[in-house]
Protein backbone atom coordinates (compact mmCIF):
# COMPACT_ATOMS: atom_id res chain seq x y z
CA UNK A 1 0.00 0.00 0.00
CA UNK A 2 1.14 3.40 -0.79
CA UNK A 3 1.35 5.74 2.07
CA UNK A 4 1.29 9.27 1.84
CA UNK A 5 0.64 12.87 3.91
CA UNK A 6 -2.30 14.40 3.79
CA UNK A 7 -0.79 17.50 2.90
CA UNK A 8 0.34 15.57 -0.11
CA UNK A 9 -2.64 14.20 -0.91
CA UNK A 10 -4.22 18.17 -0.92
CA UNK A 11 -2.15 19.61 -2.92
CA UNK A 12 -2.33 16.42 -5.46
CA UNK A 13 -5.20 14.82 -4.89
CA UNK A 14 -6.01 14.01 -8.61
CA UNK A 15 -2.89 12.07 -9.07
CA UNK A 16 -3.67 9.68 -6.04
CA UNK A 17 -7.25 8.93 -6.89
CA UNK A 18 -5.80 7.55 -10.39
CA UNK A 19 -3.50 5.74 -8.17
CA UNK A 20 -6.23 4.27 -5.56
CA UNK A 21 -7.48 2.94 -9.48
CA UNK A 22 -4.48 0.48 -8.86
CA UNK A 23 -3.47 -0.19 -4.97
CA UNK A 24 -4.55 1.71 -2.08
CA UNK A 25 -3.37 4.57 -0.78
CA UNK A 26 -3.08 5.35 2.85
CA UNK A 27 -3.42 8.96 3.77
CA UNK A 28 -1.00 9.55 6.60
CA UNK A 29 -1.17 12.19 9.84
CA UNK A 30 1.35 12.18 12.28
CA UNK A 31 3.23 8.96 9.92
CA UNK A 32 0.11 6.97 10.94
CA UNK A 33 -2.40 5.94 8.14
CA UNK A 34 -5.74 7.34 9.21
CA UNK A 35 -7.75 7.11 6.09
CA UNK A 36 -7.28 4.59 2.91
CA UNK A 37 -8.51 5.54 -0.57
CA UNK A 38 -9.56 2.55 -2.53
CA UNK A 39 -11.09 2.27 -6.06
CA UNK A 40 -14.67 1.85 -6.33
CA UNK A 41 -14.56 -1.34 -7.32
CA UNK A 42 -12.51 -2.45 -4.53
CA UNK A 43 -14.61 -0.82 -2.18
CA UNK A 44 -17.45 -2.59 -3.56
CA UNK A 45 -15.92 -6.13 -3.12
CA UNK A 46 -15.24 -4.99 0.63
CA UNK A 47 -19.24 -4.57 1.32
CA UNK A 48 -19.71 -7.62 -1.01
CA UNK A 49 -17.64 -9.49 1.36
CA UNK A 50 -18.62 -7.61 4.82
CA UNK A 51 -22.46 -8.92 4.21
CA UNK A 52 -21.35 -12.54 3.90
CA UNK A 53 -19.14 -12.12 7.37
CA UNK A 54 -21.17 -13.89 10.20
CA UNK A 55 -22.95 -11.14 12.96
CA UNK A 56 -22.92 -11.74 17.05
CA UNK A 57 -26.27 -11.27 18.54
CA UNK A 58 -27.02 -11.07 22.20
CA UNK A 59 -29.90 -13.43 23.48
CA UNK A 60 -31.58 -9.86 24.27
CA UNK A 61 -32.49 -9.50 20.50
CA UNK A 62 -33.39 -13.15 19.31
CA UNK A 63 -36.56 -13.55 18.94
CA UNK A 64 -38.65 -16.10 20.99
CA UNK A 65 -39.14 -18.25 18.22
CA UNK A 66 -35.16 -18.27 17.42
CA UNK A 67 -34.96 -18.91 21.15
CA UNK A 68 -36.70 -21.94 21.29
CA UNK A 69 -35.42 -23.19 18.50
CA UNK A 70 -31.54 -22.92 19.52
CA UNK A 71 -33.03 -24.78 22.84
CA UNK A 72 -34.24 -27.36 20.79
CA UNK A 73 -31.38 -27.96 18.47
CA UNK A 74 -29.49 -31.17 18.52
CA UNK A 75 -25.71 -31.17 17.42
CA UNK A 76 -24.69 -33.68 14.53
CA UNK A 77 -23.88 -37.11 15.50
CA UNK A 78 -20.70 -36.76 13.65
CA UNK A 79 -19.36 -34.49 15.97
CA UNK A 80 -20.00 -36.11 19.35
CA UNK A 81 -16.28 -36.79 19.81
CA UNK A 82 -15.66 -32.95 20.15
CA UNK A 83 -17.30 -33.36 23.65
CA UNK A 84 -14.65 -34.80 25.30
CA UNK A 85 -13.01 -31.60 24.70
CA UNK A 86 -15.46 -29.74 27.41
CA UNK A 87 -13.96 -32.18 29.91
CA UNK A 88 -11.12 -30.72 30.34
Amino acid sequence: MLEVPSTEIAKRFSQYRQAAQREPVGVTHYSRVTEVLISKHDYDEYVRLKSLATRALRVEDLSNEAIAALENAEMDPRHAHLDALMDD
